[in-house]
């Protein structure tokens, strides 16, 4: 095999679950630019890797939708799959998941019956595609829990983590608030947890209004705990956001958590984005409590 270009081809190898939104990743993919292939044999991964290679720089991100499901293609994966990886190419082994009520509620809307067990209860399929795929996911450089995921939010997330950053431009980051009372957020890089500081939901006028208003932020921030941690978090980014940049990451997700998703979370995201931009980041705040939307992923 001709591997003089292996260091700029690039691949993204999607798998998972039936109705995770393998389908809708490699649409995503493909408006960014990838060359996608769906359902590719894994033997003929090596000849369809040389294929790419001839194409010089015509073809430097690859994208492709694999079905593994079968125990007989699980040996040809994982062998062609490491000769890859020690050939030198850039390999992303992309696993999509949901939990199980999430998955038979997408098969039912779609009216669909599960692939592997078409004449039997959909629950039936979901759980033996999970035995079967459990050795595959174990080996994925990236798991998603795509259950809490609308349209928008996966098309987002895939953007997020393949899109090339154009040589120069700064790694965008984005600060998404949210409340540990309702569960912790899929798919971050960072996670805070400021329930430490002072809480204006025990103070009357104070909880009504969120962190955006300037009486919350103040109560919050002026002490000095509040102080202390935004300086350490300071010096944390200006040693820690340099290097991901490095590892050519084009997005960072800072998650920020109190209680409820409203109040402190809210105030120091608000306190962050300003550190951030002077630091020259473009900076995104979601705050996922007081915003939330819904619409579903279909299977694929």
């Amino acid at each position: 095999m001709n591997t003089g270009h292996s260091s700029n081809l690039r691949f993204v190898v999607v798998t998972g679950a039936s109705g995770s939104g393998k389908t809708q990743a490699l649409k995503c993919l493909e408006d960014l630019g990838f060359f996608c292939v769906d359902n590719l044999p894994p033997a003929l991964l090596p000849k369809f890797t040389e294929l790419c290679v001839q194409r010089g720089e015509e073809v430097r991100n690859v994208a492709l939708g694999i079905d593994i499901r079968e125990r007989g293609f699980f040996e040809d994966f994982t062998s062609n799959l490491a000769h890859l990886k020690e050939t030198g190419y850039q390999v992303d082994l992309l696993f999509l998941e949901a939990q199980d009520e999430v998955l038979v509620r997408r098969f039912s809307e779609s009216r669909r019956p599960h692939p592997l067990l078409p004449q039997q209860p959909i629950i039936d399929g979901i759980r033996l595609e999970r035995l079967r795929l459990f050795e595959v996911r174990s080996q994925a450089d990236r798991i998603v829990d795509t259950s809490e995921f609308t349209v928008h939010d996966f098309k987002e997330w895939v953007t997020r983590h393949y899109s090339d950053r154009d040589q120069g431009q700064r790694m965008k980051v984005t600060i998404l608030t949210f409340g540990y009372k309702y569960g912790l957020p899929y798919d971050v890089d960072m996670v805070f947890d400021v329930r430490f500081l002072r809480n204006p939901h025990f103070v009357q006028a104070l909880n009504p209004l969120t962190g955006e208003h300037e009486e919350v932020q103040q109560y919050v921030l002026e002490t000095e705990e509040a102080k202390t941690f935004l300086s350490h978090v300071n010096e944390l980014f200006v040693f820690l956001l340099p290097l991901f940049e490095r590892e050519n990451r084009s997005y960072l997700t800072i998650a920020i958590g109190c209680t409820g998703g409203r109040h402190r979370s809210v105030t120091i995201a608000v306190r962050l984005q300003d550190m951030l931009g002077q630091l020259g980041y473009q900076v995104e705040i979601r705050h996922r409590e007081i915003q939330h939307a819904t619409i579903p992923i279909t299977p694929s």
